[in-house]
Protein backbone atom coordinates (compact mmCIF):
# COMPACT_ATOMS: atom_id res chain seq x y z
CA UNK A 1 0.00 0.00 0.00
CA UNK A 2 1.60 3.32 -1.04
CA UNK A 3 2.50 5.67 1.76
CA UNK A 4 1.53 9.30 1.39
CA UNK A 5 4.54 11.64 1.40
CA UNK A 6 5.11 13.60 4.57
CA UNK A 7 4.04 17.20 4.48
CA UNK A 8 6.19 19.86 6.09
CA UNK A 9 3.72 21.82 8.19
CA UNK A 10 6.25 24.52 8.87
CA UNK A 11 6.33 25.44 5.19
CA UNK A 12 2.55 25.80 4.83
CA UNK A 13 0.92 29.20 5.19
CA UNK A 14 -1.82 29.53 7.79
CA UNK A 15 -5.31 28.67 6.64
CA UNK A 16 -8.68 29.92 7.71
CA UNK A 17 -9.69 28.19 10.91
CA UNK A 18 -6.13 27.34 11.85
CA UNK A 19 -4.43 29.68 14.31
CA UNK A 20 -0.70 29.72 14.92
CA UNK A 21 0.65 30.32 18.36
CA UNK A 22 2.64 33.56 18.33
CA UNK A 23 6.36 32.86 18.53
CA UNK A 24 7.75 35.18 21.18
CA UNK A 25 4.49 37.07 21.53
CA UNK A 26 2.53 39.28 19.16
CA UNK A 27 4.23 42.29 17.65
CA UNK A 28 1.83 44.65 19.47
CA UNK A 29 2.70 43.18 22.88
CA UNK A 30 6.42 43.34 22.23
CA UNK A 31 6.21 46.90 21.06
CA UNK A 32 4.12 47.86 24.10
CA UNK A 33 6.63 46.36 26.53
CA UNK A 34 9.59 47.95 24.77
CA UNK A 35 7.90 51.33 24.71
CA UNK A 36 6.86 51.05 28.35
CA UNK A 37 10.40 50.17 29.44
CA UNK A 38 11.78 52.98 27.33
CA UNK A 39 9.30 55.46 28.81
CA UNK A 40 10.19 54.39 32.37
CA UNK A 41 13.92 54.74 31.63
CA UNK A 42 13.48 58.14 30.03
CA UNK A 43 11.22 59.41 32.81
CA UNK A 44 13.63 58.12 35.47
CA UNK A 45 16.56 59.78 33.75
CA UNK A 46 14.64 63.03 33.40
CA UNK A 47 13.57 62.88 37.05
CA UNK A 48 17.14 62.33 38.25
CA UNK A 49 18.36 65.11 35.99
CA UNK A 50 15.61 67.38 37.23
CA UNK A 51 16.44 66.57 40.86
CA UNK A 52 20.16 67.23 40.36
CA UNK A 53 19.38 70.44 38.51
CA UNK A 54 17.00 71.53 41.26
CA UNK A 55 19.61 70.69 43.88
CA UNK A 56 22.25 72.75 42.11
CA UNK A 57 19.83 75.60 41.57
CA UNK A 58 18.87 75.61 45.24
CA UNK A 59 22.52 75.69 46.33
CA UNK A 60 23.34 78.43 43.85
CA UNK A 61 20.32 80.45 44.93
CA UNK A 62 21.24 79.92 48.57
CA UNK A 63 24.83 80.99 47.91
CA UNK A 64 23.65 84.15 46.19
CA UNK A 65 21.22 84.86 49.04
CA UNK A 66 23.71 84.41 51.89
CA UNK A 67 26.25 86.54 49.98
CA UNK A 68 23.67 89.27 49.60
CA UNK A 69 22.78 89.11 53.32
CA UNK A 70 26.45 89.11 54.34
CA UNK A 71 27.21 92.14 52.16
CA UNK A 72 24.19 93.95 53.58
CA UNK A 73 25.36 93.27 57.16
CA UNK A 74 28.94 94.27 56.30
CA UNK A 75 27.80 97.64 55.05
CA UNK A 76 25.40 98.27 57.94
CA UNK A 77 26.65 101.37 59.91
CA UNK A 78 25.59 99.76 63.19
CA UNK A 79 27.82 96.79 62.50
CA UNK A 80 30.81 98.81 61.31
CA UNK A 81 30.68 100.97 64.47
CA UNK A 82 29.98 98.09 66.83
CA UNK A 83 33.03 96.06 65.76
CA UNK A 84 35.25 99.04 66.54
CA UNK A 85 33.72 99.70 69.95
CA UNK A 86 34.00 98.09 73.33
CA UNK A 87 32.43 94.66 73.92
CA UNK A 88 31.21 94.01 70.32
CA UNK A 89 29.52 90.75 71.32
CA UNK A 90 27.07 92.47 73.63
CA UNK A 91 25.95 94.76 70.85
CA UNK A 92 26.09 92.41 67.88
CA UNK A 93 24.76 89.09 69.35
CA UNK A 94 21.12 90.28 69.62
CA UNK A 95 21.41 91.87 66.19
CA UNK A 96 22.74 88.62 64.66
CA UNK A 97 19.99 86.49 66.22
CA UNK A 98 17.40 88.88 64.83
CA UNK A 99 18.88 88.61 61.33
CA UNK A 100 18.96 84.81 61.59
CA UNK A 101 15.30 84.72 62.39
CA UNK A 102 14.27 87.36 59.87
CA UNK A 103 16.44 86.23 56.93
CA UNK A 104 15.80 82.51 57.57
CA UNK A 105 19.46 81.53 57.69
CA UNK A 106 21.15 79.11 60.09
CA UNK A 107 23.91 81.34 61.36
CA UNK A 108 25.30 84.89 61.22
CA UNK A 109 28.84 85.02 62.57
CA UNK A 110 30.52 88.41 63.00
CA UNK A 111 34.18 87.99 63.88
CA UNK A 112 37.31 89.94 64.54
CA UNK A 113 39.97 90.22 61.86
CA UNK A 114 41.80 87.25 63.39
CA UNK A 115 38.67 85.05 63.34
CA UNK A 116 37.47 85.45 66.92
CA UNK A 117 33.70 85.20 66.99
CA UNK A 118 31.62 88.12 68.22
CA UNK A 119 28.27 86.39 67.39
CA UNK A 120 27.07 82.80 67.02
CA UNK A 121 23.73 80.96 67.39
CA UNK A 122 25.39 78.92 70.14
CA UNK A 123 26.52 81.28 72.91
CA UNK A 124 29.12 78.73 74.00
CA UNK A 125 30.97 79.39 70.75
CA UNK A 126 31.35 83.12 71.39
CA UNK A 127 34.99 84.16 71.71
CA UNK A 128 36.21 81.03 69.95
CA UNK A 129 37.95 80.91 66.60
CA UNK A 130 35.84 80.77 63.42
CA UNK A 131 35.98 77.47 61.55
CA UNK A 132 36.39 78.17 57.85
CA UNK A 133 38.50 79.94 55.27
CA UNK A 134 39.08 83.66 55.95
CA UNK A 135 42.16 84.42 53.83
CA UNK A 136 40.29 86.15 51.01
CA UNK A 137 38.09 88.05 53.44
CA UNK A 138 41.17 89.28 55.34
CA UNK A 139 42.53 90.51 52.03
CA UNK A 140 39.34 92.49 51.42
CA UNK A 141 37.50 90.08 49.08
CA UNK A 142 34.17 88.26 49.45
CA UNK A 143 34.03 84.51 49.06
CA UNK A 144 31.55 81.58 49.05
CA UNK A 145 32.35 78.07 50.18
CA UNK A 146 30.96 74.83 51.58
CA UNK A 147 32.49 73.98 54.92
CA UNK A 148 31.73 71.79 57.92
CA UNK A 149 31.56 74.06 60.95
CA UNK A 150 30.11 73.73 64.42
CA UNK A 151 26.59 73.36 62.98
CA UNK A 152 27.64 70.85 60.36
CA UNK A 153 28.28 71.23 56.62
CA UNK A 154 26.92 74.48 55.27
CA UNK A 155 26.97 76.88 52.34
CA UNK A 156 28.41 80.13 53.61
CA UNK A 157 29.49 83.56 52.40
CA UNK A 158 32.31 85.53 54.11
CA UNK A 159 32.44 89.29 53.52
CA UNK A 160 35.00 91.77 54.98
CA UNK A 161 33.83 94.71 57.15
CA UNK A 162 35.85 97.82 56.32
CA UNK A 163 36.19 101.15 58.10
CA UNK A 164 36.07 104.56 56.48
CA UNK A 165 39.65 104.22 55.28
CA UNK A 166 38.96 100.88 53.59
CA UNK A 167 40.84 98.85 56.16
CA UNK A 168 39.42 95.43 57.07
CA UNK A 169 38.39 95.68 60.69
CA UNK A 170 36.20 92.59 60.96
CA UNK A 171 34.38 89.94 58.92
CA UNK A 172 30.86 88.56 58.72
CA UNK A 173 29.88 85.01 57.72
CA UNK A 174 26.30 84.06 56.82
CA UNK A 175 25.41 80.46 56.10
CA UNK A 176 22.73 77.84 55.64
CA UNK A 177 23.40 74.22 56.59
CA UNK A 178 23.15 71.45 53.99
CA UNK A 179 20.55 69.82 56.20
CA UNK A 180 18.29 72.80 55.63
CA UNK A 181 19.04 72.62 51.91
CA UNK A 182 18.16 68.93 51.93
CA UNK A 183 14.77 69.77 53.36
CA UNK A 184 14.22 72.27 50.55
CA UNK A 185 15.39 69.74 47.98
CA UNK A 186 13.14 67.06 49.46
CA UNK A 187 10.22 69.44 49.09
CA UNK A 188 10.73 69.36 45.32
CA UNK A 189 10.74 65.54 45.15
CA UNK A 190 6.94 65.04 45.26
CA UNK A 191 6.51 67.36 42.31
CA UNK A 192 9.23 65.58 40.34
CA UNK A 193 7.80 62.16 41.20
CA UNK A 194 4.25 63.24 40.31
CA UNK A 195 5.40 64.60 36.95
CA UNK A 196 7.40 61.40 36.27
CA UNK A 197 4.47 59.15 37.17
CA UNK A 198 2.11 61.25 35.04
CA UNK A 199 4.53 61.01 32.11
CA UNK A 200 4.82 57.24 32.58
CA UNK A 201 1.04 56.89 32.82
CA UNK A 202 0.39 59.00 29.72
CA UNK A 203 3.19 57.30 27.81
CA UNK A 204 1.94 53.89 28.88
CA UNK A 205 -1.60 54.79 27.83
CA UNK A 206 -0.37 55.98 24.45
CA UNK A 207 1.70 52.83 24.02
CA UNK A 208 -1.27 50.67 25.00
CA UNK A 209 -3.53 52.42 22.48
CA UNK A 210 -0.88 52.04 19.80
CA UNK A 211 -0.35 48.39 20.67
CA UNK A 212 -4.11 47.80 20.56
CA UNK A 213 -4.25 49.35 17.09
CA UNK A 214 -1.28 47.28 15.96
CA UNK A 215 -2.84 44.15 17.41
CA UNK A 216 -5.90 44.76 15.24
CA UNK A 217 -4.05 45.54 12.03
CA UNK A 218 -1.50 42.74 12.47
CA UNK A 219 -4.18 40.29 13.65
CA UNK A 220 -2.11 39.38 16.68
CA UNK A 221 0.77 37.97 14.64
CA UNK A 222 4.36 38.22 15.82
CA UNK A 223 7.15 39.61 13.64
CA UNK A 224 8.44 36.15 12.75
CA UNK A 225 4.98 35.09 11.65
CA UNK A 226 4.51 38.28 9.67
CA UNK A 227 7.82 37.68 7.94
CA UNK A 228 6.82 34.11 7.07
CA UNK A 229 3.37 35.15 5.90
CA UNK A 230 4.76 37.93 3.73
CA UNK A 231 7.27 35.54 2.15
CA UNK A 232 4.57 32.94 1.48
CA UNK A 233 1.96 35.37 0.20
CA UNK A 234 4.40 37.32 -1.94
CA UNK A 235 5.64 34.11 -3.55
CA UNK A 236 2.09 32.85 -4.05
CA UNK A 237 0.95 36.23 -5.41
CA UNK A 238 3.56 36.37 -8.13
CA UNK A 239 3.43 32.67 -9.02
CA UNK A 240 -0.35 32.52 -9.58
CA UNK A 241 -1.44 31.75 -13.12
CA UNK A 242 -4.50 33.92 -12.52
CA UNK A 243 -4.51 37.68 -12.22
CA UNK A 244 -5.09 39.14 -8.75
CA UNK A 245 -5.92 42.78 -8.01
CA UNK A 246 -6.45 44.43 -4.61
CA UNK A 247 -8.17 47.82 -4.75
CA UNK A 248 -8.96 50.08 -1.82
CA UNK A 249 -12.10 52.13 -1.19
CA UNK A 250 -10.41 55.21 -2.67
CA UNK A 251 -10.24 53.68 -6.13
CA UNK A 252 -6.54 52.84 -6.06
CA UNK A 253 -4.78 49.65 -7.10
CA UNK A 254 -3.01 48.71 -3.88
CA UNK A 255 -1.54 45.45 -5.12
CA UNK A 256 -1.61 43.27 -8.21
CA UNK A 257 0.50 40.40 -9.46
CA UNK A 258 2.48 39.87 -12.65
CA UNK A 259 -0.34 37.98 -14.38
CA UNK A 260 -2.81 40.84 -13.79
CA UNK A 261 -0.26 43.29 -15.17
CA UNK A 262 0.14 41.15 -18.30
CA UNK A 263 -3.62 40.66 -18.82
CA UNK A 264 -4.54 44.35 -18.40
CA UNK A 265 -1.36 46.01 -19.65
CA UNK A 266 -0.58 47.52 -16.24
CA UNK A 267 2.86 48.88 -15.32
CA UNK A 268 5.28 46.66 -13.46
CA UNK A 269 3.91 45.93 -9.95
CA UNK A 270 5.21 48.26 -7.24
CA UNK A 271 3.94 47.21 -3.82
CA UNK A 272 5.10 50.43 -2.13
CA UNK A 273 3.05 52.88 -4.20
CA UNK A 274 -0.70 52.42 -4.89
CA UNK A 275 -1.81 53.49 -8.37
CA UNK A 276 -5.00 55.46 -9.01
CA UNK A 277 -7.38 53.89 -11.52
CA UNK A 278 -7.39 57.15 -13.47
CA UNK A 279 -3.64 56.79 -14.11
CA UNK A 280 -3.81 53.43 -15.91
CA UNK A 281 -5.39 52.52 -19.24
CA UNK A 282 -8.08 49.95 -18.53
CA UNK A 283 -11.11 48.77 -20.52
CA UNK A 284 -14.10 50.80 -19.45
CA UNK A 285 -15.96 47.77 -18.13
CA UNK A 286 -13.00 46.69 -15.97
CA UNK A 287 -12.47 50.23 -14.68
CA UNK A 288 -16.15 50.50 -13.75
CA UNK A 289 -16.06 47.15 -11.94
CA UNK A 290 -12.99 48.05 -9.87
CA UNK A 291 -14.13 51.60 -9.07
CA UNK A 292 -17.62 50.62 -7.91
CA UNK A 293 -16.36 47.69 -5.82
CA UNK A 294 -19.52 45.71 -6.52
CA UNK A 295 -19.60 41.93 -6.08
CA UNK A 296 -19.12 40.04 -9.35
CA UNK A 297 -19.00 36.34 -10.13
CA UNK A 298 -17.46 35.10 -13.39
CA UNK A 299 -18.28 38.20 -15.41
CA UNK A 300 -16.97 38.32 -18.97
CA UNK A 301 -14.98 41.43 -19.88
CA UNK A 302 -13.19 42.06 -23.14
CA UNK A 303 -9.97 43.91 -23.82
CA UNK A 304 -8.66 44.59 -27.28
CA UNK A 305 -7.20 41.12 -27.63
CA UNK A 306 -8.36 39.10 -24.63
CA UNK A 307 -11.47 37.57 -23.12
CA UNK A 308 -11.31 37.84 -19.33
CA UNK A 309 -13.49 36.21 -16.70
CA UNK A 310 -13.45 38.43 -13.59
CA UNK A 311 -14.79 37.75 -10.11
CA UNK A 312 -14.74 40.36 -7.35
CA UNK A 313 -15.64 40.38 -3.67
CA UNK A 314 -15.18 42.58 -0.63
CA UNK A 315 -11.95 42.14 1.29
CA UNK A 316 -12.29 40.86 4.86
CA UNK A 317 -10.05 39.97 7.76
CA UNK A 318 -8.74 36.37 7.75
CA UNK A 319 -9.40 35.85 11.48
CA UNK A 320 -12.92 35.85 12.86
CA UNK A 321 -13.67 37.94 15.90
CA UNK A 322 -10.98 40.50 15.15
CA UNK A 323 -12.58 43.04 12.95
CA UNK A 324 -13.89 40.49 10.49
CA UNK A 325 -15.60 42.11 7.56
CA UNK A 326 -13.96 45.48 8.16
CA UNK A 327 -11.02 44.95 5.82
CA UNK A 328 -12.03 47.60 3.28
CA UNK A 329 -11.42 47.45 -0.44
CA UNK A 330 -12.00 44.63 -2.88
CA UNK A 331 -10.21 41.59 -4.26
CA UNK A 332 -10.62 40.77 -7.95
CA UNK A 333 -9.41 37.65 -9.74
CA UNK A 334 -8.89 37.54 -13.50
CA UNK A 335 -8.82 34.43 -15.67
CA UNK A 336 -7.74 34.53 -19.28
CA UNK A 337 -10.27 32.70 -21.43
CA UNK A 338 -8.90 33.89 -24.78
CA UNK A 339 -7.59 30.47 -25.81
CA UNK A 340 -10.79 28.77 -24.70
CA UNK A 341 -12.81 31.39 -26.55
CA UNK A 342 -10.80 30.78 -29.71
CA UNK A 343 -11.55 27.08 -29.39
CA UNK A 344 -15.19 28.01 -28.84
CA UNK A 345 -15.02 30.08 -31.99
CA UNK A 346 -13.62 27.20 -33.96
CA UNK A 347 -16.30 24.92 -32.50
CA UNK A 348 -18.97 27.47 -33.43
CA UNK A 349 -17.55 27.58 -36.95
CA UNK A 350 -17.67 23.81 -37.22
CA UNK A 351 -21.18 23.87 -35.76
CA UNK A 352 -22.22 26.42 -38.37
CA UNK A 353 -20.84 24.26 -41.17
CA UNK A 354 -22.37 21.10 -39.75
CA UNK A 355 -25.76 22.79 -39.36
CA UNK A 356 -25.52 24.04 -42.92
CA UNK A 357 -24.60 20.55 -44.15
CA UNK A 358 -27.39 19.04 -42.08
CA UNK A 359 -29.92 21.42 -43.58
CA UNK A 360 -28.54 20.78 -47.05
CA UNK A 361 -28.65 17.02 -46.48
CA UNK A 362 -32.20 17.25 -45.16
CA UNK A 363 -33.27 19.35 -48.14
CA UNK A 364 -31.53 16.97 -50.54
CA UNK A 365 -33.20 13.97 -48.90
CA UNK A 366 -36.62 15.59 -49.30
CA UNK A 367 -36.00 16.29 -52.97
CA UNK A 368 -34.59 12.82 -53.54
CA UNK A 369 -37.76 11.30 -52.03
CA UNK A 370 -39.80 13.53 -54.32
CA UNK A 371 -37.89 12.39 -57.41
CA UNK A 372 -38.14 8.71 -56.42
CA UNK A 373 -41.87 9.02 -55.76
CA UNK A 374 -42.47 10.68 -59.15
CA UNK A 375 -40.58 7.84 -60.83
CA UNK A 376 -42.62 5.25 -58.95
CA UNK A 377 -45.77 7.00 -60.15
CA UNK A 378 -44.59 6.71 -63.74
CA UNK A 379 -44.03 10.44 -64.11
CA UNK A 380 -40.42 10.16 -65.21
CA UNK A 381 -40.29 13.41 -67.21
CA UNK A 382 -41.56 15.47 -64.29
CA UNK A 383 -39.03 13.75 -62.02
CA UNK A 384 -36.24 14.61 -64.49
CA UNK A 385 -37.35 18.24 -64.78
CA UNK A 386 -37.50 18.57 -60.97
CA UNK A 387 -34.03 17.08 -60.49
CA UNK A 388 -32.50 19.24 -63.24
CA UNK A 389 -34.08 22.39 -61.84
CA UNK A 390 -32.82 21.59 -58.32
CA UNK A 391 -29.33 20.95 -59.67
CA UNK A 392 -29.37 24.18 -61.63
CA UNK A 393 -30.34 26.22 -58.57
CA UNK A 394 -27.59 24.69 -56.44
CA UNK A 395 -25.09 24.92 -59.27
CA UNK A 396 -26.04 28.55 -59.92
CA UNK A 397 -25.23 29.48 -56.32
CA UNK A 398 -21.99 27.47 -56.46
CA UNK A 399 -20.95 28.98 -59.79
CA UNK A 400 -21.54 32.52 -58.51
CA UNK A 401 -18.92 31.99 -55.79
CA UNK A 402 -16.51 29.82 -57.79
CA UNK A 403 -16.56 32.28 -60.65
CA UNK A 404 -15.81 35.24 -58.40
CA UNK A 405 -14.57 34.70 -54.86
CA UNK A 406 -13.49 31.10 -55.46
CA UNK A 407 -13.51 30.37 -51.71
CA UNK A 408 -14.66 26.76 -51.16
CA UNK A 409 -15.41 27.20 -47.47
CA UNK A 410 -17.62 30.25 -48.06
CA UNK A 411 -19.22 28.52 -51.02
CA UNK A 412 -20.07 25.48 -48.91
CA UNK A 413 -21.27 27.75 -46.10
CA UNK A 414 -23.57 29.75 -48.41
CA UNK A 415 -25.08 26.62 -49.97
CA UNK A 416 -25.72 25.17 -46.52
CA UNK A 417 -27.13 28.47 -45.20
CA UNK A 418 -29.39 28.74 -48.25
CA UNK A 419 -30.80 25.32 -47.42
CA UNK A 420 -31.07 26.25 -43.74
CA UNK A 421 -32.89 29.49 -44.57
CA UNK A 422 -35.19 27.70 -47.00
CA UNK A 423 -35.94 25.14 -44.30
CA UNK A 424 -37.11 27.99 -42.00
CA UNK A 425 -39.10 29.70 -44.74
CA UNK A 426 -36.64 32.58 -45.14
CA UNK A 427 -35.50 33.90 -48.50
CA UNK A 428 -31.70 34.24 -48.65
CA UNK A 429 -30.30 36.45 -51.40
CA UNK A 430 -26.58 35.94 -51.91
CA UNK A 431 -24.45 38.03 -54.28
CA UNK A 432 -20.71 37.95 -54.87
CA UNK A 433 -18.50 40.09 -57.06
CA UNK A 434 -14.79 40.47 -57.56
CA UNK A 435 -11.96 38.01 -57.15
CA UNK A 436 -10.66 36.69 -53.86
CA UNK A 437 -7.00 35.57 -54.14
CA UNK A 438 -6.50 32.03 -52.84
CA UNK A 439 -5.26 32.02 -49.24
CA UNK A 440 -5.78 35.80 -48.87
CA UNK A 441 -7.81 35.30 -45.67
CA UNK A 442 -7.83 32.66 -42.97
CA UNK A 443 -10.71 30.34 -43.89
CA UNK A 444 -11.72 29.62 -40.29
CA UNK A 445 -11.95 33.30 -39.36
CA UNK A 446 -13.82 34.04 -42.56
CA UNK A 447 -16.37 31.29 -41.85
CA UNK A 448 -16.65 32.54 -38.25
CA UNK A 449 -17.49 36.06 -39.41
CA UNK A 450 -19.92 35.12 -42.19
CA UNK A 451 -21.50 32.20 -40.36
CA UNK A 452 -22.26 34.03 -37.12
CA UNK A 453 -23.58 37.14 -38.89
CA UNK A 454 -25.83 34.98 -41.07
CA UNK A 455 -27.06 33.02 -38.04
CA UNK A 456 -27.98 36.28 -36.30
CA UNK A 457 -29.65 37.63 -39.44
CA UNK A 458 -31.70 34.46 -39.99
CA UNK A 459 -32.80 34.48 -36.33
CA UNK A 460 -33.82 38.15 -36.60
CA UNK A 461 -35.68 37.68 -39.92
CA UNK A 462 -37.55 34.59 -38.74
CA UNK A 463 -40.10 36.69 -36.82
CA UNK A 464 -40.54 39.37 -39.49
CA UNK A 465 -43.23 39.51 -42.17
CA UNK A 466 -40.85 39.74 -45.11
CA UNK A 467 -38.52 36.97 -43.89
CA UNK A 468 -35.62 38.01 -46.05
CA UNK A 469 -31.84 37.99 -45.56
CA UNK A 470 -29.27 39.57 -47.88
CA UNK A 471 -25.62 38.55 -48.05
CA UNK A 472 -23.26 40.46 -50.30
CA UNK A 473 -19.55 39.71 -50.84
CA UNK A 474 -17.46 42.25 -52.75
CA UNK A 475 -13.73 41.77 -53.35
CA UNK A 476 -12.13 44.90 -54.78
CA UNK A 477 -9.21 47.27 -54.22
CA UNK A 478 -7.44 44.86 -51.90
CA UNK A 479 -10.44 44.50 -49.57
CA UNK A 480 -13.27 42.06 -49.02
CA UNK A 481 -16.47 43.77 -47.95
CA UNK A 482 -19.10 41.52 -46.43
CA UNK A 483 -22.57 42.99 -45.90
CA UNK A 484 -25.21 41.00 -44.06
CA UNK A 485 -28.69 42.53 -43.73
CA UNK A 486 -32.02 41.19 -42.51
CA UNK A 487 -35.67 42.20 -42.51
CA UNK A 488 -35.91 41.91 -38.76
CA UNK A 489 -36.90 44.59 -36.24
CA UNK A 490 -33.46 46.24 -36.37
CA UNK A 491 -31.48 47.57 -33.41
CA UNK A 492 -32.10 50.71 -31.38
CA UNK A 493 -29.55 53.48 -31.76
CA UNK A 494 -28.33 53.14 -28.17
CA UNK A 495 -27.96 49.41 -28.61
CA UNK A 496 -26.01 49.91 -31.85
CA UNK A 497 -23.40 51.90 -29.96
CA UNK A 498 -23.17 49.24 -27.23
CA UNK A 499 -22.84 46.42 -29.78
CA UNK A 500 -20.28 48.36 -31.81
CA UNK A 501 -18.13 48.81 -28.69
CA UNK A 502 -18.26 45.20 -27.65
CA UNK A 503 -16.77 44.68 -24.22
CA UNK A 504 -17.35 48.27 -23.17
CA UNK A 505 -20.64 47.62 -21.40
CA UNK A 506 -20.69 46.90 -17.69
CA UNK A 507 -22.27 43.47 -18.16
CA UNK A 508 -23.52 41.36 -20.99
CA UNK A 509 -26.60 43.56 -21.10
CA UNK A 510 -27.08 43.12 -24.83
CA UNK A 511 -26.49 39.41 -24.97
CA UNK A 512 -29.95 38.79 -26.39
CA UNK A 513 -30.57 41.97 -28.38
CA UNK A 514 -31.91 40.95 -31.76
CA UNK A 515 -30.10 37.67 -31.48
CA UNK A 516 -26.75 39.49 -31.66
CA UNK A 517 -25.29 38.04 -28.54
CA UNK A 518 -22.04 36.39 -27.63
CA UNK A 519 -21.55 35.28 -31.24
CA UNK A 520 -20.64 38.87 -32.00
CA UNK A 521 -17.73 38.46 -29.61
CA UNK A 522 -16.41 35.75 -31.89
CA UNK A 523 -17.06 37.95 -34.93
CA UNK A 524 -15.26 40.90 -33.40
CA UNK A 525 -12.26 38.80 -32.43
CA UNK A 526 -12.06 37.20 -35.87
CA UNK A 527 -12.32 40.62 -37.53
CA UNK A 528 -9.60 41.88 -35.21
CA UNK A 529 -7.32 38.96 -36.09
CA UNK A 530 -7.88 39.66 -39.79
CA UNK A 531 -7.13 43.36 -39.26
CA UNK A 532 -10.55 44.50 -40.41
CA UNK A 533 -13.37 46.78 -39.26
CA UNK A 534 -16.92 46.07 -38.13
CA UNK A 535 -19.79 48.53 -38.51
CA UNK A 536 -23.42 48.21 -37.44
CA UNK A 537 -26.41 50.09 -38.83
CA UNK A 538 -30.16 49.85 -38.56
CA UNK A 539 -32.37 50.67 -41.55
CA UNK A 540 -35.58 48.73 -41.12
CA UNK A 541 -33.40 45.80 -40.13
CA UNK A 542 -29.89 45.27 -38.87
CA UNK A 543 -27.04 45.80 -41.33
CA UNK A 544 -23.57 44.51 -40.46
CA UNK A 545 -20.69 45.56 -42.68
CA UNK A 546 -17.28 43.91 -42.33
CA UNK A 547 -14.27 45.26 -44.21
CA UNK A 548 -11.28 42.91 -44.37
CA UNK A 549 -7.92 43.73 -45.96
CA UNK A 550 -6.73 41.06 -48.37
CA UNK A 551 -3.25 39.60 -48.08
CA UNK A 552 -1.09 38.56 -51.01
CA UNK A 553 -2.34 34.99 -50.61
CA UNK A 554 -0.78 31.67 -51.51
CA UNK A 555 -2.60 28.73 -52.91
CA UNK A 556 -0.37 26.35 -51.03
CA UNK A 557 -1.50 27.78 -47.69
CA UNK A 558 -4.97 26.40 -48.09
Amino acid sequence: MPVAPAIDDSAAPPRRGRRFRPQGGPLARRLFLVQLVLIVIVCTALSVTSYVTTKNNIRQATADRVLSIAETIAHDPFVTSAVSGDDPSAKLQPFALTVIKTAEVDFVTIMDRDGTRYTHPDVDQLGRHYLGTIDRAQAGHSQIEEYAGTLGPSVRAIVPIEDADGEVTAMVAVGVTLETLSVAQAASLPQIIIVALAAIALGGLGSWLLSRYLREVTLGYGPEELKRLFAFYDSALHSLREGLILADDSGRLVLYNDEAAALLGLPEPDESTPIALAEVALPESVRDLLSTGRVAVDEIHLTEDRVLVISQKKASQPRSGRGSGRGGGTVATLRDRTDIQELTGELATMTTLSEALRAQTHEHANRLHTVSTLIELGRSQEALDFAVKDKQEAQSLTDSFVGSLDEPFITALMIGKAAQAHERGIELTVTATGELPPGALDARDLVTVAGNLLDNAIDAAADSEEKHVWADFVAADGELIITIADSGPGIDEDEIDAIFHLGASRKSEFADVGGHGFGLVLVRQAVGRLGGDLEVESDGGAIFTVTLPLGEGDADER
